[in-house]
């Protein structure tokens, strides 16, 4: 019997350009939803801002835009793919009179302050700034503490009782908030910056509660340690402006005792 040849099926090796044009066809499609996703509506982010914004001021928060100050949300430079707005210019303005009719004069009680602070601002001791919220006055731990302890020092006493003697029944919200740097503590006190923070923030509530009359349902404490810092870490200059209580005046309240949405606020607490 003759052997008969067995023919061979010519390979085919181009097959792979089937799978590798599908992947690529994939990838577009991914890349172009990825693309459509990012861009912003930027109607519709003022609406959905506007909302946001009306249903916190029939709660009683934003007190200071509560009147005639518009919400204002600029838009998205041409050719942006994402919102990169700060969060400072997506908030209600403040009108001339301040934050508002009904909250905080942020100007008059800023120089109020000043005038009454003159010395300690001059040599960056206190430092005021407005934000969104109210009027912030920081207390640097140059003037007020020692490091690594949460005692006022008797230098500070005297500013504190003039903040105290202007603030003292003007029916405020405060909130007194202790920060640091990023230096590690660990003392037989202090195991951490979290409990530094939070012990400098009670100290001067103590004192304004129990030394100068505050009343103890309008002011709270709260400590963040170094993670809301207003400076950088990297410089001894910055980590100075980061030891600091912050003394943040919140609103004014229509009642003794009651906030601006005719509710008790809540009591001092202790965050860590």
């Amino acid at each position: 019997m003759s052997r008969r040849k067995r023919k061979h099926a010519h390979a085919n090796h181009e097959r792979w350009l089937v799978s590798y044009a599908d992947f690529i066809t994939l990838l577009f499609a991914f890349f172009v939803v990825l693309y459509a996703s990012a861009q912003v509506d930027n109607k519709k982010m003022v609406q959905v801002s506007a909302a946001i914004h009306g249903a916190f001021q029939e709660l009683g928060a934003f007190a200071g835009s509560a009147q005639g100050s518009p919400l204002r949300v600029e838009a998205a430079p041409p050719g942006a793919t994402q919102a990169t707005l700060p969060p400072d210019q997506v908030v209600g303005e403040l009108n001339a009179e301040g934050a508002g009719r009904d909250g905080v004069d942020v100007d008059r009680l800023k120089k109020e302050l000043e005038g009454a602070l003159g010395d300690q601002i001059k040599r960056h001791e206190i430092e005021m700034r407005v934000t969104p919220e109210g009027l912030v006055v920081s207390l640097r731990e140059v003037g007020f503490f020692a490091s690594g302890t949460a005692e006022l020092l008797p230098d500070g006493q005297a500013p504190l009782a003039r903040i105290a003697h202007i603030l003292n029944a003007k029916g405020f919200q405060i909130r007194l908030e202790g920060h640091t740097d990023n230096k590690p503590i660990h003392t037989p006190r202090f195991k951490s910056n979290w409990e530094l923070s939070t012990a400098r923030a009670t100290e001067v509530v103590a004192l304004l509660v129990e030394r100068y009359g505050f009343d103890a349902m309008q002011i709270s404490a709260a400590g963040y340690s170094e993670y809301r810092p207003i400076a950088s870490n990297d410089s001894e200059e910055g980590r100075k402006m980061n030891r600091r209580v912050d003394l943040v005046i919140v609103s004014r309240s229509g009642a003794p005792g009651k906030d601006l949405a005719g509710q008790k606020p809540s009591p001092v607490k202790k965050e860590n």
